[in-house]
Order: C-alpha cells, then structure tokens, then sequence
C-alpha cells in the first residue's frame, strides 16, 4: 500500500509540476509583452500587470504545496539531527500534524471563506473583469495539496521504522 501512495503522489506531483510549467510560462510571455508594449508602443498593456500579480500568486502558492510534496520546503533539522531515531520520528509526527492544522485552518477553511465572501460580493478585477473569487481560489486549492501531501508523509512516516526513517529522507534527498 505504501509503494502506490508514493506512487500516486510521484504523479500528482508531476501533474503540479506541469501546470506550474504552463503557469510560469504564461507568466514570462505576459511580462515580455508587458514589457514589450510599453517599451516599442509607448503605452503598457491595461491587463498585463493584473494577469503577471494573479499568476505569481497562483505559481507561488502551488508551488509551495508542490515542495510539501516533495519534502523541498524548508526545514531547520539541525537540533532534531541530533535525536535518536524515534524522538526523530516523533518530531516528524508532530510537524506533520502542526502543518496539517495550519493548512486546513488557514489555507482550507480561511481561503475557502475569501473565495465565498469574494464571490458574494461580486468582486472583480480591474483591467479583466475576472471574478477575484477565482483568483483566490488559489488558497484552498493549495491548502487542498499541502493537506494530502502532509498525509501522505505522514503515513508514510508512520509506517517507515524509526531508523530507517532517516536513512529513507536521505535517499529521496539523493534521487
């Protein structure tokens, strides 16, 4: 059951790595025609700031639950290092369970209630008239991975022995 979870997880973060692909190729296209049209036509396209803002938020947030997934966020393990390997593993629980707090509290139920509020009053944007409950969906759908990334680690740390756990983040760290 385990290989299929990190399976399944190995092509969910693949499919995250090709929209952040796509997304920041947009986003370099719309800050070269940006640049691009105030430059040589003397006047910057109305719409190309707006867009550049909402797909660095986009590209930002799904990339930071793209790093849940691949154990890339940033971890300050220097003290736990020095554990023996099940106070290790204790630790790693406890992150884990504090990350799945704070991503459903406030990426989940807190960006769920921007999107709602959003989208209840009509919110748009400026130059693209887009609805800016859409644009805030960008939290909960992340909240959404960080959260199923965060679970995924967390059982398979719970199912990982506490002295190979270490020796497993290491081998993930090398591939």
């Amino acid at each position: 059951m385990l290989t299929k979870l990190i399976q399944f997880k190995k092509r969910l973060t693949a499919a995250l790595n090709g929209v952040l692909i796509i997304a920041v190729a947009l986003l370099v296209l719309d800050v070269v025609w940006g640049v691009f049209t105030r430059y040589a036509m003397g006047e910057q396209a109305k719409w190309s700031e707006e867009l550049a803002r909402f797909l660095l938020v986009w590209v930002s947030l799904l990339g930071g639950a793209v790093a849940f997934g691949t154990k890339g966020h940033l971890g300050v393990d220097y003290f736990v290092s020095k554990f023996d390997p099940e106070a290790r593993k204790v630790m790693a629980v406890f992150v884990h369970l504090v990350v799945l707090f704070f991503a459903g509290a406030i990426f989940l139920y807190g960006g769920g209630r921007v999107v709602a509020d959003a989208l209840a009053m009509e919110q748009t944007t400026p130059a693209l008239g887009w609805k800016m409950g859409y644009v805030y969906l960008a939290l909960p759908i992340s909240g959404f991975f960080m959260i199923l990334f965060t679970l995924e680690n967390l059982i398979e740390t719970l199912a990982t022995p506490a002295a190979q756990l270490h020796e497993a983040d290491a081998a993930e760290e090398v591939e």
